[in-house]
């Protein structure tokens, strides 16, 4: 008999067993099961509805199945349907009647809040760990490459000369903001909804500061009901899963590029390459191509949780049972992600040479020439703008670069008492780079200052996790 069943005359059919179980996926949170058992039991002896002899013997039992499970002795039954059900029949067998005990002043809809939100917190704080890894890779290319000169782009057209440890940073800078939402999530659903029971909370005079503070969280929820209706945490996890698969995503992308033959700027090694089956010279950047592409999963899988929690009234819905196959798919592809992608990125290679071959078309200094006009001669900006597109066609016809031309060729166009050896000097790329000094620009001495910023913080966030 179901341990809910002794009021129905009939028994469940097949069909509806199949499709109402969840023992499938939500086993997964066996772990979180059990610890939540502990302390419930804990909270039910410190209320006195167990003995002592009664918590050790629960304890002991529990301690026991996870055992079982992680040995992979223990049969899950469809007709035990979760997780949640399983232990408590395995622990009934084991221990007897004490067994039964267990489930007093909660509810499978408090049980499983409290499961899915450890899984979230604790899986948030694991990829918490890996997005510093990743940041740490990052800062340490950058710090070998201030000075290394590429194209800075936009609309993936040659802007702005830059350097490839400024462009690492502006990565970085993107997975800082994605850890703090990782972090701020994690603070924001601190909360431990066990004790809220089914919606209304539980008559038992359960202590629920104390069993909120065994399982480690901050503070118990303020509100029953909506302690057993609300996903948030779930969603909130999706979101930064989501935000931080679009930002590799977009390194992705550019890695992608960068490593093809049109511009040379890195090799992926070949421990994280793949071929083709027909043809022997391919050598595939597969890897930043699977980063790019799951991206949509994650997407998926949070607008899945936003539809499924849309329209259902408060509390506990069964639709809720939807939950969690998605996030953790979300979950393990970040993991794998972000894994990887830190492996590959410490064994790339990075072509300097190539990237100021690269730098040397599309006319990357411009942009100082029209400043320089500004600054020596007081003309307008726009009407210096103009006066530069007029170089640039001049330069174009001639078939050259503005980096390459011999600036006698531009005199007719420029002011006539322009110093032309103090332009030079201006138009050198590695001074274009290096001009753009100002708090967050590409010159050497700020991306610097941006590395020796990000390991300082990088120290005080491992620090504190230490002490956790």
């Amino acid at each position: 008999m179901k341990l809910w069943g002794t009021r129905f005359a009939k028994s469940q059919s097949e069909l509806l067993e199949l499709f109402n179980a969840s023992i499938d996926f939500d086993k997964t949170l066996y772990k979180q099961d059990i610890k939540g058992s502990k302390a419930h039991a804990l909270g039910l002896f410190k209320i006195k509805i167990l003995t002592k002899e009664e918590l050790d013997c629960i304890t002991s039992g529990l301690d026991v199945i996870q055992k079982e499970i992680e040995e992979g002795n223990f049969t899950f039954k469809l007709a035990h349907e979760d997780i949640h059900m399983s232990i408590e029949t395995r622990l009934t067998e084991l221990i007897g009647e004490v067994g039964k005990k267990l489930h007093t002043a909660r509810s499978r809809n408090d049980q499983v809040a409290l499961d899915f939100s450890l899984y979230c917190n604790e899986e948030n704080i694991n990829l918490q760990h890996l997005i510093l890894e990743l940041i740490t890779t990052l800062t340490n290319i950058a710090s070998l490459h201030t000075s290394t000169l590429m194209p800075g782009m936009t609309h993936l057209q040659h802007a702005q000369p830059i350097s490839f440890g400024f462009h690492m940073m502006a990565w970085v800078a993107s997975l800082k903001k994605d850890y703090l939402r990782f972090k701020s999530a994690l603070e924001r659903n601190d909360e431990c909804p066990l004790g809220s029971a089914a919606l209304a909370g539980s008559v038992y005079g359960n202590d629920r500061d104390f069993v909120a503070k065994t399982l480690g969280y901050k503070r118990a929820s303020m509100n029953a009901m909506e302690s057993v209706s609300s996903r948030d945490f779930a969603l909130d996890l999706d979101y930064a899963i989501a935000v931080l698969m679009m930002h590799i995503s977009r390194m992705a992308e550019e890695l992608i590029l960068w490593s093809s033959y049109e511009f040379k700027f890195v090799t992926f090694s070949d421990e994280y390459s793949t071929g083709s089956s027909i043809m022997p010279q391919k050598k595939n950047p597969d890897v930043a191509e699977l980063l790019r592409g799951k991206s949509g999963r994650t997407f998926g899988n949070l607008m899945a949780l936003l539809t499924i929690l849309k329209g259902l009234p408060l509390a506990y819905n069964k639709d809720m049972q939807e939950d969690k196959e998605g996030v953790f798919d979300s979950v393990e592809t970040a993991k794998i992600s972000l894994l990887i992608l830190d492996a590959s990125l410490k064994t790339l290679s990075i072509h300097k040479e190539n990237m100021l071959a690269m730098c040397q078309k599309g006319h990357l200094n411009a942009t100082d020439l029209a400043d320089f006009l500004v600054k020596t001669h007081g003309i307008a900006f726009r009407d210096a703008h103009h006066i530069v597109g007029r170089c640039v066609l001049r330069a174009e016809s001639l078939g050259l670069d503005l980096s390459k031309i011999d600036l006698h060729e531009l005199k007719d166009l420029l002011p006539s008492d322009v110093d032309l050896k103090a332009l030079k000097e201006t138009l050198d790329l590695k001074a274009c780079m290096e001009r753009r000094d100002t708090l967050g620009g590409t010159a050497s001495s700020q991306t610097a200052l941006q590395i020796d910023e990000i390991n300082s913080w990088l120290r005080c966030e491992q620090d504190s996790k230490k002490t956790l």
